[in-house]
């Protein structure tokens, strides 16, 4: 099997080669160009994007930004939540969550356990973030199967790719205070950084805490075996902090880095009143570049990571069921010099996860993941605009080691080699206007609990049952766009479907109840019963469609746009013809941006539609819409930029309930959307 691999692998690292044997200029190629643009959706620097992409930085993502990475990307066309109540929130993108979305930082793997639960929260603060990155669809292969729904990149400045200041050195940069009343938050971050052309170094550290967050309904809360109503979500309240220190080195064709942070967060579950995690990740990063290279090669890059991550759930005081990950990442990148209209790059990449829990809620026994990969990614320019090919080979080990503490595991081990592919075009039909396409074929191998889980899971009211026969899951992937641009002025619709062979879905067995305490079947009177979900095989579709523009209402010392976004999904199990669960309404908003000299607001909302497609199992959502309203006012103070910003979030306090969250169906009515809520803060920046 690892030589059928090999020889696939190689295959596949040819197809970068293609139509380079007959150049033997390759010594003249132009330097690798640096543009910012959205790196993740385009390893080669272009500024015309064939996947569809979302960037948020700066003043927007600082408006934005929420408690959790889930929730500050909620709303984005294509991208809903989670929602595990406001402090564990993963972003779902086209309808798939877990893992099918990758989450990455700096283009690294971000190993925590994110996607094995809905209650354990990314290790990525909006408050240490520099800049978001989200690509939708199937462009997003060159990271794996589990990038098949699309890929957040989120991005800081723990490694330098360019130096910062000239030759005679320098020092900046940033501090962010802030309040809020919906959650009594109070977070404040800073980052420092300073070099010269030579060097820079930077450092960073951000802590929030917050309390219960107000809703507009009365819900019982029981704490202590004392219950009580109040206009808050139960064991809401959070305390998280970081704190990073990196450095690179540059000289005249790359440079050389390394980056050390420390993640620490305690929060309250949601779902039971008296649990709370405390969760601690500790990430170390290394990356270089060599550029301009001359010859075949025009530039290689490296990056290798290493997270120990460990969380801790809480029953009051007492420390209960202890998840641990330990990961290695590395991934090579080498870009092609250019050849003719031909222009690409190919790389390797490896990952190792060693997983346990321990306690009596472990669900998944301890496991150990390895998989290795090579993809490749080449473009052709043409007069219209341009194609893309791009493909990557994966092998996978997944082993189950059991537990020491429950003979209810299987001890075992399945190997799988996954292949996935995709083909873009880009046509230039006028200035101004383009079309895109993608069409892509995945597999991903499953993962450690969808195969060997075995217990239950009380974040989610289930007792979860893995399959260790199941397959790879296959999809066919198709999506179609139109972007127009004039100034200001921009409009861009994408239309997709995603079907797949055999997508592993996490079923409910309809009448069977088993025994958190042994598994065993009881019945549903049993206090200790939970239902019985099997993860298993069925072909599944999804279709949906997303929009976004903007028009520029006044031009002039004052400008005034209104932005206009809209999505649905819907999402089928082919073989009942079922719903499948969790998967967002439709949903439209609008906002009025005004910005004059120092000056700025904006007002707006978001509509999502009821929800009343969902499985026999789940309760359907009714519609809502939350208008929102900011603003911003820029001054200077000394050597200082200050930005001090007010938001005030859900005016109307709004009662909602998010269709995307597992907390509606099996906590409900415990986890609603927030309430009304006001945060103002200010930003320094020197």
């Amino acid at each position: 099997m690892k030589n059928s691999f090999q020889r696939r692998a190689v295959s596949l690292a040819a197809l970068s080669f293609l139509g380079v044997l007959s150049v033997n200029a390759f010594a003249q190629s132009a330097p690798l160009s640096l543009q910012e643009v959205t790196v993740t959706g385009n390893p080669l620097g272009s500024s015309d994007l064939i996947a569809p992409a979302t960037q948020l930085s700066g003043t927007e993502l600082l408006l934005r930004a929420k408690t959790t990475l889930g929730e500050t990307l909620d709303g984005t066309p294509g991208v809903s939540s989670t929602y595990f109540g406001p402090n564990a929130s993963r972003p779902i993108i086209r309808g798939l969550d877990g893992d099918r979305i990758r989450i990455l930082n700096n283009g690294g793997g971000s190993l925590d356990v994110s996607s094995l639960s809905y209650d354990h929260a990314v290790t990525l603060d909006p408050l240490s973030i520099e800049r978001i990155e989200v690509l939708r669809g199937p462009g997003a292969l060159m990271y794996g199967g589990s990038a098949v729904g699309g890929v957040v990149n989120v991005i800081d400045n723990r490694i330098a790719r360019e130096p910062q200041f000239d030759e005679g050195g320098g020092v900046s940069g940033k501090t962010d205070l802030n309040y809020a009343t919906g959650n009594s938050e109070r977070g404040k971050g800073l980052l420092l950084e300073a070099g010269n052309t030579r060097y820079q170094l930077h450092v960073d550290a951000f802590d929030r805490q917050t309390g219960n967050v107000s809703v507009p309904v009365d819900l019982a809360c029981t704490q202590n075996g004392v219950t009580t109503t109040q206009r808050k979500i139960c064991n809401s309240a959070s305390n998280t902090n970081g704190q990073a220190l990196g450095g690179s080195v540059f000289f005249d064709n790359g440079y050389l880095g390394a980056s050390a942070t420390d993640y620490k967060s305690t929060y309250g579950t949601v779902a039971e009143d008296n649990v709370t995690i405390a969760m601690k990740s500790n990430r170390y990063a290394l990356e270089g570049e060599l550029r301009n290279l001359g010859g075949f090669i025009q530039s290689v890059k490296g990056q290798f990571s290493q997270t120990d991550y460990t969380h801790t759930e809480f029953e009051g005081a007492t420390p209960g069921t202890v998840f641990k990950n330990n990961g290695n990442d590395l991934r090579l990148e080498a870009r092609l010099a250019k050849r003719g209209n031909f222009d690409g790059m190919f790389g390797l990449q490896t990952q190792t996860n060693r997983f346990s829990a321990d306690g009596a809620e472990a669900f998944a026994p301890h496991s150990k993941t390895d998989q290795t990969a090579a993809f490749a990614y080449e473009e052709m320019a043409t007069s219209w605009g341009k194609l893309s090919l791009g493909g990557r080979l994966e092998s996978v080990r997944v082993e189950s080691l059991g537990s020491a503490d429950s003979s209810r595991f299987i001890v075992g081990a399945r190997d799988f080699n996954a292949a996935s592919y995709a083909l873009g075009s880009l046509w230039n039909v006028s200035p101004g206007w383009k079309l895109t396409s993608n069409l892509a074929y995945t597999e991903r191998a499953p993962k450690d609990y969808e195969l060997f889980a075995n217990g239950p899971h009380l974040a989610t009211a289930a007792y979860e049952v893995g399959a260790a026969n199941l397959n790879k899951e296959k999809s066919g992937n198709l999506d179609v766009g139109a972007a127009w641009k004039a100034g200001a002025n921009r409009f861009g619709v994408n239309a997709y479907v995603s079907r797949f062979q055999n997508y592993i879905a996490l079923d409910r067995t309809p009448g069977v109840w088993l025994s958190k305490a042994n598994g065993a079947p009881v019945p549903q009177s049993d206090p200790d019963a939970l239902p019985l979900y099997q993860y298993e095989p069925v072909r599944a579709r999804f279709v949906g469609l997303e929009s976004s523009g903007n028009v520029r209402l006044l031009e002039g010392a004052s400008t005034l746009d209104l932005t206009l976004r809209g999505d649905l999904v819907r999402a089928t199990n082919l073989d009942s013809g079922a719903a499948l669960p969790r998967i967002a309404p439709w949903r439209v908003g609008s906002t009025l941006f005004w910005v004059s000299g120092p000056w700025g607001a904006n007002f707006g909302f978001d509509h999502s539609g009821a929800q009343n497609r969902v499985p026999v199992t789940d309760r359907a959502t009714d519609a809502y819409t939350l208008w929102n309203l900011a603003g911003t006012y820029r001054t200077r103070a000394g050597a200082a930029s200050l930005l001090w910003f007010a938001r005030l979030d859900n005016i109307t306090h709004q009662l909602a309930y998010s269709a995307s969250s597992v907390l509606t169906t099996t906590a409900f009515p415990k986890a609603p959307m927030p309430g009304r809520s006001l945060k103002v803060g200010m930003q320094a920046s020197f």
